[in-house]
């Protein structure tokens, strides 16, 4: 089989080792988002995927759009590609893309269709309180994630769930998934209807979601630390600096106090949140400064039971 693989960032990268890896499939190219700035130096970097594409000796491109772009076309009728596989490419495929293969693009998506389409499901799923999520094999059409779905596995979230474990647990599931997948497209599978029951989409998430608001349950709060620590990292206030908060928990003590204010500092630093709940930090990162100990944070910062966080 001649796959033509599409994606861009390092989750899409076990997907394509994978099918490097794989008895009977040949990778005959690979496309990729340009080479965007990145890191102190804003230095053009490639993607993970680009990079790994020319590690492994195959032909990438990275062109800045697929839409009437007559030359990335050529590139791929040239292929002779069985099938496209899709991997967090990050791009619309058009309709010339989706019926260039033999066998209709297929996509490896990172939630429970019809649950969380779109381009955030990970996040959005642990954002949302999900008690599960997991990986679709879906067939790819002109709609945002609407096509059949092919096979799929489940993956618990828990009150501890963090989204890089998230991320690290999803990717290479999805890998084994598709490997297991293909053959059975090849051989004639049909993807499955989806239901029309459930569905959600993944909005991209904003700077502002980054930010704590304090007038949310602890709850909430926590499952935002969780989301993104620890980077990109959630942020509060206290003094006009930031603070970007690492790690927490949700208590099981109630309070009437002032929302957003802090009501101790022993064993954490415990935040008044909305509907009485409380929320502590246990680990946090001072603007400027390294990561820390609510503990040693204390020591220096003077921050007193009363004081409010913004």
């Amino acid at each position: 089989m001649r796959v033509v693989f599409a994606g861009t960032p390092g989750f899409s990268v076990p997907c394509l080792t994978a099918l490097l890896k794989a008895d009977g499939i040949d990778v005959v190219g690979v496309v990729s988002q340009p080479d965007r700035k990145s890191g102190r130096g804003m230095k053009l970097t490639p993607s993970a995927v680009k990079q790994a594409a020319l590690n492994a000796g195959i032909d990438v491109i990275t062109p800045e759009k697929l839409r009437d772009n007559d030359e990335a076309l050529a590139w791929l009728q040239a292929k002779k590609a069985d099938i496209l596989v899709v991997v967090a490419f990050g791009m619309i495929l058009p309709k010339s893309w989706l019926d260039a293969p033999s066998i209709s693009p297929l996509n490896v998506h990172a939630s429970l269709l019809p649950r969380w389409r779109g381009a955030a499901p990970i996040e959005r799923s642990l954002l949302a309180g999900d008690a599960e999520t997991g990986v679709c094999i879906m067939q790819m059409e002109e709609g945002l994630d609407t096509g059949g779905i092919y096979s799929f596995l489940t993956l618990p979230i828990t009150d501890q769930t963090t989204g890089s474990e998230l991320w690290f647990k999803l990717s290479p599931l999805g890998a084994e998934l598709l490997i297991e997948t293909l053959p059975k497209v090849a051989a004639g599978l049909q993807p499955q209807t989806q239901i029309e029951d459930g569905i959600t989409y993944a909005k991209k998430i904003t700077n502002d979601e980054r930010i704590i608001d304090w007038s949310k349950s602890a709850s909430e709060t926590d499952r935002l630390v969780r989301c993104f620590s620890p980077r990109p990292g959630v942020r509060c206030q206290y003094r006009g600096k930031w603070l970007k908060l690492i790690a927490g928990e949700s208590l099981s003590s109630t309070h009437s106090s002032p929302i957003g204010s802090v009501l101790g500092n022993t064993e954490g630093l415990d935040i008044a949140c909305a509907e009485g709940t409380v929320y502590r930090i246990t680990e946090l990162q001072p603007e400027g400064k390294k990561a820390m100990q609510v503990t040693d944070f204390l020591r220096g910062a003077q921050l007193k039971a009363g004081a409010v966080l913004a």
